[in-house]
C-alpha cells in the first residue's frame, strides 16, 4: 500500500512537471529581444556540434555550483530530451565546489521532478529524474574540471559573471558563451527566499526551452 501511494506520488509529480514545461512554452513572449540574443549563441553551439560531431557537450558553470548552474544544467537536459536531440549532454561545476542549496531541490520537487537524495553529508548526491524512464541526474557540486565532466570538445556556458571573469580562459573547451542569471542567494534567509528561488528556476527552464526549441 505504501509502494502504491509513492508511485501515485510520482506519478503526480511527473504530470505536474509536464504542465510546468506547458506553461513555460506559452511565455516565450517574457524573453527579452536582447536575451533572445544572447541565448541564440546556445542554439547555434549546439546546432552546429550536432551536424559536425553529431553530439554536444555543455558545461553549465558558476562560481560555487550551488545554484544557477544546476537549474541551467537540469532545465537543459530536459529541453534537449523534450526536443528529441538525444545527443546533448548537460553537466555542471564551478571554480569551486560547496553544495547544492536545499532550495533549488525545493524549487525543482514544485516544478514536478522526482528526487531521491542519494548521499548526504556536506556536499549530498541527489539523483533527479523528469520521466518514469529517463535516466537520473546525478547532481552534486564539484569543479567544472572534475573527472565527472567532459574534459574536452564541450561548451563551458557561464550563468554568473563571477565564473565569467574568474574562468579567463577554459583551454579544454571548444567554445564559451555568457548566460548569467541574478543569483537568488541574494535574497536567502529572507521572507521573499523561496518565492526568488522558484522565479529563478522558471526563468531558466524558460529560456532553455525556448534556446533548444531553435536547434535545428
Amino acid at each position: 500500500l505504501i509502494q502504491n501511494k509513492n508511485v501515485a506520488k510520482v506519478n503526480m509529480n511527473f504530470e505536474n512537471l509536464k504542465k510546468y514545461i506547458s506553461d513555460i512554452q506559452n511565455e516565450y513572449d517574457l524573453i527579452s529581444e536582447e536575451r533572445k540574443e544572447v541565448l541564440s549563441h546556445l542554439t547555434k553551439f549546439v546546432s552546429e556540434r550536432l551536424f559536425s560531431d553529431g553530439y554536444a557537450n555543455l558545461i553549465l558553470i558558476c562560481t560555487h555550483n550551488s545554484r544557477r548552474s544546476h537549474f541551467s544544467q537540469i532545465w537543459s537536459q530536459v529541453a534537449a530530451d523534450y526536443f528529441g536531440l538525444q545527443k546533448v549532454s548537460t553537466y555542471s561545476g564551478g571554480t569551486e565546489a560547496t553544495a547544492l542549496f536545499p532550495e533549488v531541490v525545493n524549487a525543482l520537487d514544485k516544478a514536478g521532478f522526482y528526487i531521491n537524495e542519494v548521499c548526504s553529508g556536506q556536499n549530498p548526491l541527489y539523483a533527479i529524474k523528469y520521466t518514469q524512464n529517463s535516466l537520473p541526474i546525478l547532481a552534486f557540486s564539484k569543479v567544472y574540471t572534475d573527472l565527472f565532466n567532459p574534459q574536452s570538445e564541450f561548451a563551458a556556458i557561464m550563468t554568473c559573471n563571477n565564473a565569467d571573469k574568474n574562468c579567463p580562459t577554459i583551454a579544454s573547451a571548444t567554445g564559451r558563451i555568457s548566460i548569467p542569471y541574478e543569483d537568488p542567494k541574494l535574497f536567502d534567509n529572507t521572507p521573499e527566499q523561496e518565492l526568488k528561488y522558484e522565479e529563478r528556476c522558471r526563468e531558466i527552464a524558460r529560456e532553455m526551452f525556448y534556446a533548444f526549441s531553435k536547434v535545428k
